[in-house]
């Protein structure tokens, strides 16, 4: 089971969910200002840890080594955690997955083979792991999700030619998504690149 915390919408009776996929080397503690940042008052927000240790925090799959092994064992995890959310009255619909770096990695393979549409599917300067495979794989309801993803076009960790490559082949294949260019490094873009994620998920959810 992967470690979380809920932090609860300011709206109690609100069934709208966030769950929030750090990057490498980071825990959910690096994601407790977004609720703030967002201001999205209606919407619950689930923080987790990816399983495995990697100096002072997490990681979601080797990315040295075997990353394919690591990827499946974190996504059967994320399955059963987004099963337990279900379960708990979070329907999958009225849920955003949001995933920075290895947690963008991470938000795409799940949201493209769960079998269930979510709200929105928010991925930031990550990569797809093997897309001719995923699109192999695609759940029946892959054709059905929205995707925002977004890439900093001075990435040093993540080159930026070759994402773009990746979606525009996951485009070509007839996926949903919106992909925005920023002129960033390997981060987040402030409050500019809050607004695109702020927009997409009130349209979505």
């Amino acid at each position: 089971m992967l470690e979380q915390a809920l932090i609860p919408a300011a709206a109690a009776a609100s069934r709208r969910l966030m769950v929030v996929l750090h990057g490498l080397g980071d825990s959910m503690e690096g994601y407790h200002w977004l609720p703030d940042a967002l201001a999205l008052p209606a919407v619950s927000y689930l923080l987790v840890n990816a399983p495995d240790p990697y100096f002072d925090g997490y990681s979601w799959y080797d990315f040295s080594g075997d990353a394919g092994t690591g990827i499946e064992r974190s996504r059967a995890l994320l399955f059963e955690l987004l099963d337990a959310q279900r379960a708990q009255g979070y329907p999958t619909e009225e849920t955003v997955l949001f995933g920075f770096s290895q947690g963008s990695l991470m938000t795409v393979d799940v949201g493209l083979r769960y079998p269930h549409r979510f709200a929105g599917l928010v991925g930031i300067s990550g990569y797809v792991h093997e897309p001719e495979r995923l699109l192999a794989a695609l759940s029946p309801r892959a054709f059905e999700q929205h995707l925002l993803l977004t890439h900093g076009t001075r990435d040093p960790l993540i080159p930026f030619a070759a994402v773009r490559e990746q979606v525009n082949l996951l485009k070509a294949a007839g996926l949903h998504i919106q992909w925005h260019e920023f002129v960033k490094d390997h981060t987040i873009a402030g409050e500019l690149e809050l607004e695109v994620v702020r927009d997409f998920v009130r349209a979505r959810c």
